[in-house]
């Protein structure tokens, strides 16, 4: 480990893990960061320097927009050189699409950047925001030879340390409300700090950081559903205002091979429109041509999301799309893996 200190950014955008209950009330107000270490003691232990930034306005996850994902992303940018690692405090509802989009952002990154959130307000009694922001902490600050051991996006909630991008929210209630389904957790907090060393994304150091600010939001999700109409179809593949959809499929990628369905495809695709297809399922992922059901879809130009989330693919467009990548190479480009976001 580096004999120096480790200088940690914590960055508050809002959410859960910033409030704090008045008792007297039963309430719920802003957690003032610069008391941190009051409410936190425990953090002194650590062998790292702590800086606090927070928004002016906490937002509510359920209002996260791509310019806030900017915001955070301008946060780091310019304190990038300063501090070694980032930690980055947000709502649980959209954590796994402003963590997503965030590792697109970001290329040739070298310091960690960890997003993390509670389910219980940090004040309150049990909790779970004390223990995601110590090792969130813990783990933006290891260092091996002077260099920082984690060096991506990432989103720590409930002993494991995920990648960002292959995170989906599972569960509203438990403590252990993430999943990364189609790759394994990163670390795993015990009585030790387990680092799986061999799952993380390589890093080429000699590479300049680049960061990527532009988002075009004219997408849209339709999720594939039994009974679905001709008009549904048409009123997303066919709107003027959307130039790119996220397909949620059956099971490998399979869609009804009824002809209205293909044909409303099919002109879509010769309309210039987008469309990838992810699976609807959890766990897996797409495997274009495996059926019947899904080969007529790849023999039309629909572009495989292989086994990345929904929040990843929405996230990946946006930035292609918001990048001016030509529609002639954006098929390839989706379907190679540029932040380890998918197989």
């Amino acid at each position: 480990m580096s004999k120096k200190a480790a200088s940690i950014l914590l960055i508050y955008t809002g959410g859960t893990i910033g409030m704090i209950k008045d008792y007297k009330t039963g309430a719920l107000r802003a957690f003032n960061f610069d008391k941190l270490l009051e409410r936190i003691p425990e953090l002194s232990h650590l062998d790292c320097e702590i800086q606090t930034i927070s928004f002016e306005e906490p937002i509510d996850s359920s209002n996260m927009t791509p310019d806030l994902w900017v915001q955070i992303a301008e946060i780091i940018e310019k304190s990038y050189q300063e501090f070694d690692g980032f930690v980055v405090l947000h709502g649980s509802d959209t954590m796994s699409y402003t963590s997503s989009a965030l590792s697109f952002m970001f290329e040739n990154l070298t310091k960690p950047i960890i997003f993390t959130g509670s389910q219980l307000p940090i004040g309150d009694l049990r909790t779970d925001a004390k223990e995601n922001l110590i090792t969130s902490i813990q783990l933006a600050s290891l260092k091996a030879n002077g260099k920082s051991v984690i060096t991506e996006v990432c989103l720590y909630f409930e002993y494991k340390l995920y990648r960002a991008n292959r995170t989906t929210k599972i569960n509203a209630e438990h403590f252990q409300a993430f999943a990364s389904l189609n790759y394994p957790c990163l670390a795993e907090s015990g009585v030790h700090l387990k680092i799986h060393y061999e799952d993380l994304l390589p890093v080429n150091r000699r590479k300049k950081l680049k960061v990527y600010k532009s988002f075009n939001t004219n997408v849209a999700i339709l999720k594939i559903f039994p009974g679905i109409t001709p008009q549904v179809l048409n009123a997303f593949l066919n709107n003027d205002e959307i130039e790119a959809v996220v397909l949620e499929t059956y099971g490998a990628g399979n869609v009804p091979t009824l002809k209205w369905f293909n044909a409303c495809i099919e002109n879509a695709i010769v309309n210039q429109k987008v469309i990838i297809n992810v699976t609807q399922c959890s766990g897996g992922g797409v495997i274009m041509g495996a059926y019947e059901t899904s080969s007529h879809l790849q023999k039309l130009g629909v572009i495989s999301g292989g086994d990345i989330t929904t929040e990843a693919a929405v996230c990946k467009l946006m930035h292609l799309l918001g990048n001016n990548i030509s529609k002639k190479v954006l098929k390839t480009i989706f379907e190679t893996s540029l932040r380890g976001e998918m197989s």
